[in-house]
């Protein structure tokens, strides 16, 4: 039978662990495309590594066999939705990471409006609601082909395949000088400064009140005076 196979370690660490350009490059992806950690970052730059890497080695090499891996190599990419089908090789060399990301499962959910966020993406994936050609996909950083992309949509059995759920239901845009109101209504707590001012105001308001009764009290010892004086 053969020894059974080892799984393949699918991603390389970077040369070099303290770069601050590519370490604050590597927080922009975590936030932006709502990657887990950056393991899933890691992953995605050692599958553009490699093709860039081939597409080197074959701009140089010449002959069938090189012809024959040129022509794979466009292919696969293409299918994957990374280059154009009449690509050449110097297309491969001017892919970003961002190309890569672009087609991952979990961004292409929030593109095509089925979530609202890519974290609410990637619970929707690993839920089992999302699906492609009729075959749930639970892994988010599975990378969608162009002809699998117009069959990406909700499961039939999920429960937001109703197009009137209440998490399908996008939230109406205001449109400015229309009459429904712009900005929303805030109940904001009043700060230190605030509750001093209106301390200042109760306490002010008090003043009037012991001067009146400062007044009535001269004055009745001003009729005792009288008084006594008669």
């Amino acid at each position: 039978m053969g020894d059974p196979k080892l799984p393949k370690k699918k991603y390389r660490r970077p040369t070099h662990p303290w770069q601050k350009g590519r370490i604050e490059q590597e927080k922009e992806y975590l936030n932006e495309y709502g990657l887990k950690n950056k393991k899933q970052v890691w992953k995605m730059v050692t599958i553009l590594q490699n093709a860039k890497s081939q597409a080197k080695r074959l701009t140089i090499q010449t002959g069938p066999q090189a012809e024959k891996e040129k022509t794979q190599l466009l292919t696969k990419l293409a299918t994957l939705g990374f280059v154009p089908e009449n690509a050449a090789l110097e297309d491969v060399l001017g892919l970003e990471n961002k190309d890569v990301l672009e087609r991952r499962l979990q961004t292409l959910v929030v593109r095509k409006n089925l979530a609202r966020s890519m974290k609410q993406a990637r619970q929707l994936i690993t839920h089992g609601h999302v699906q492609i050609n009729g075959k749930k996909i639970t892994v988010p950083s599975y990378l969608v082909r162009s002809s699998e992309e117009s069959s990406l949509g909700f499961s039939a059995n999920s429960a937001l395949a109703d197009e009137m759920h209440p998490e399908r239901i996008q939230p109406k845009a205001l449109v400015p000088g229309s009459g429904e109101d712009e900005k929303p209504v805030t109940w904001e707590k009043s700060g230190p400064s605030e509750k001093k001012e209106s301390e200042h105001k109760h306490a002010s308001r008090k003043v009037p009140e012991k001067t009146q009764s400062s007044k009535k009290e001269s004055h009745h010892h001003k009729k005792e005076e009288n008084k006594d004086e008669q």
